[in-house]
């Protein structure tokens, strides 16, 4: 028995151990943002290919390979942000070296040739444990799916999942991610059970005779990963959300579901600010573990599962869900995670009913009744053009 014991345990240091090493080696990096010269205005906002590239590109390369000698720190990679202004190097502490991320971040923002440097932050997926059972949808109970699908289904919204890795060959999400990219390592995106879940939640396929109904069938997902399962937890670093959100932009995101929380962080919130400019729709979970961001962040709604919340944010579906998991399966899951998830699905309709005439800021663009619940009928109803639904005639009650 000791010896079955002592094999369990080391096979779950080895599988533990990548995950915990990528978020130990995290904590010692440092991004330090170099500005870029003012671009020539592109109507279509297209600043990638060729743009910063001659001159001025090996020039900031210089300028980083200076910084890195004069800070101790060793250069890794380089990353251009048009978008926000910048070019990303990413350093790191040597090994050994008893500095803090954060005193060295401070340090190096005092160079007069830095726009800005800061540590790279590690965030949390705002979820619990899930569970291999199977169970009614809350939100096809209390939400009445069935019926909000004839009045949209989300087709032609891009709903960006900045998560973990989905599963794209699951069965109910055949067909239904349109990009799928992977900005924590250079392997193929591999199949984890948060982000499949979120995934599922927001998009998977209807009247399929499997499985689920995703609150928007038809919509689009990009499956953008910037975190990775750790254990019993899903963890992300601020580098990889930004190259996430930076995709979501360039990809056209309609909506941008971020489940997690985490520190502040200045260039992610740029990065916010950035996609809210451009029309999308940003939605996140309530903030549990980790931090307040982007909870906190200016225009973003905020989602629970159950009272109290903070004054702004709204409630949906987030326990007992059943959602599709890992391996083709599905899985029971709890957590404001999968409530941001349904409300994200839910916007995906309100998004393809307003079309061309834009879809206001949350919250304005939901309609709640009592501790923030979502009235999703009456929510479809302000949006419908013609005849709205008869929300009294279907029994609505929110969550």
């Amino acid at each position: 028995m000791k010896s079955l014991l002592c094999l369990i345990a080391w096979l779950l240091a080895c599988w533990a151990g990548p995950a915990v090493a990528q978020a130990e080696d995290a904590e010692r990096q440092v991004l330090v943002m170099l500005q870029l010269p003012k671009a020539h205005y592109r109507p279509d906002g297209s600043y990638a290919g060729t743009y910063g590239e001659g001159v001025g590109r090996q020039a900031r390369q210089q300028v980083a390979a200076s910084l890195a000698k004069a800070f101790r720190l060793d250069l890794r990679s380089q990353w251009a942000m048009p978008l926000a202004g910048v070019d990303c190097f990413v350093m790191r502490l040597p090994e050994h070296d008893s500095r803090s991320a954060a005193d060295v971040a401070r340090a190096v923002s005092e160079d007069r040739r830095v726009a800005w440097a800061q540590p790279v932050g590690l965030y949390h997926a705002q979820s619990s444990t899930p569970d291999p059972l199977f169970a009614a949808q809350p939100a096809a109970q209390q939400w009445h799916l069935a019926e909000l699908h004839k009045l949209a289904t989300g087709r032609g919204v891009r709903v960006a999942v900045v998560d973990s890795g989905v599963e794209t060959a699951h069965p109910d999400l055949a067909g239904q991610v349109v990009v799928n990219e992977n900005f924590v390592d250079d392997r193929a995106p591999p199949a984890e059970s948060h982000g499949t879940a979120v995934a599922g939640i927001i998009a998977a396929r209807a009247d399929n005779g499997l499985g689920i109904a995703g609150v928007a069938p038809q919509a689009r997902l990009l499956a953008l990963r910037a975190c990775w399962q750790a254990r019993e937890q899903t963890l992300c670093t601020s580098l990889g959300l930004a190259k996430a959100l930076y995709a979501a932009i360039q990809q056209g995101a309609h909506i941008i579901n971020l489940s997690l929380g985490g520190p502040d962080d200045r260039l992610l919130g740029l990065l916010l600010d950035q996609a809210q400019a451009r029309g999308a729709t940003v939605v996140t979970a309530l903030p549990g573990r980790g931090g307040p961001f982007p909870a906190n962040h200016r225009g973003v709604l905020v989602v629970g599962t159950a009272p109290p919340l903070p004054d702004g944010a709204v409630m949906a579906p987030g326990r007992d869900v059943p959602s599709t998991a890992v391996g083709g399966g599905y899985a029971l899951v709890s957590g404001s995670s999968f409530s941001a998830a349904h409300a994200a699905g839910l916007l995906a309709l309100v998004r393809e009913l307003d079309g061309s005439r834009g879809t206001p800021a949350p919250p304005a663009a939901l309609v709640t009744a009592a501790q923030g619940r979502i009235d999703s009928c009456a929510t479809l109803a302000r949006h419908v053009a013609g005849r709205p639904p008869d929300c009294a005639a279907m029994g609505q009650t929110s969550p």
